[in-house]
């Protein structure tokens, strides 16, 4: 595959046209590869597929390499203050003193075992982090061009909202698909209630492989998140419950559809998870049977 249109340099000004115009009557055009979308179903969306050759981020407390239910993680950095007023992101051992970012990770492998996992620690031992390093680490992810990134966390700080809406953004304009959770509280918080975003909250059952749209948003789809068995630093396991488990459930979903289509985009993509969700009937009636 060539490199797709969307990661090559913002296009320079045409002369004689508005901003952002193309000489579309001189200048050759660049063949598109469009995907199909006729027919969607779970077979067709992820069938088969186990993921590999797609690139997640998990954007949250650092990710420990080597547990049993994560294995390898392509990439580890952290963000770091720089002493002039900003914030770097800068390469680390792959750790995770709190385990929510792990967690979150071997959520995503039990789905998508064959993707690439790659992790960036805003959060520090307490679970908590600074805005600034969200925004940095968040901004890392999203330029190096990451399929997926998973940000299991939310703010409810509204200084926050302007740039990470700006970041959200950015985000869906380069195919980076965003998957956040919801808060946990029936807060006023984001990023997860962009519309740009695929927003997350929890359901209740069991099965890792069902999920549901939600048609009354902003949250716009439900999956597991309640007594989750997540991997735990230190190679244990244990039960959790939160929005954050639900979220890396329909990205490791996304990155198994990615697998099988990627020249899909954001907002294909979103449209095949509402189309897959097992409470929307299919155009020739019933829901969705699982397809593991």
């Amino acid at each position: 595959m060539t490199t797709p249109p969307w990661r090559s340099p913002t296009q320079s000004y045409t002369r004689g046209l508005p901003a952002w115009g193309a000489a579309t009557s001189t200048g050759t055009q660049e063949d598109f590869a469009a995907v199909a979308m006729e027919g969607v179903s779970r077979e067709w969306a992820w069938g088969g597929s186990d993921g590999g050759g797609v690139r997640v981020c998990v954007v949250d407390s650092g990710v420990q390499a080597g547990h049993p239910l994560v294995g390898d993680v392509e990439q580890s950095l952290t963000t770091v203050d720089n002493g002039a007023g900003g914030v770097d992101v800068i390469a680390c051992d792959a750790e995770d003193r709190a385990g929510h970012g792990t967690a979150c990770a071997g959520v995503i492998r039990s789905l998508a075992p064959n993707a690439s996992v790659s992790s960036v620690q805003v959060l520090t031992d307490g679970k908590a982090g600074s805005g600034e390093a969200l925004i940095a680490g968040l901004a890392w992810a999203i330029d190096e061009g990451f399929d997926v990134i998973n940000l299991s966390l939310a703010t409810t700080r509204p200084a926050l909202s302007a740039r990470l809406h700006e970041l959200a953004d950015r985000a869906y304009f380069r195919r980076c698909t965003l998957v956040v959770s919801a808060h946990n509280r029936p807060v006023h918080s984001f990023p997860w209630s962009f519309a740009s975003v695929v927003s997350v909250a929890s359901h209740d059952e069991d099965d890792p492989m069902a999920y549901y749209y939600n048609p009354a948003p902003p949250v716009e789809f439900h999956a597991r998140g309640v007594r989750v068995p997540v991997a735990w630093p230190g190679g244990g396991t244990l039960r959790s419950t939160g929005n954050s488990f639900a979220a890396p459930h329909i990205s490791g979903l996304c990155a198994l559809v990615l697998a099988k289509h990627r020249w899909l985009t954001p907002f294909q993509l979103k449209t095949v998870l509402f189309l897959c969700a097992g409470n929307v009937a299919g155009r020739f009636g019933g829901t969705h049977e699982p397809v593991r």
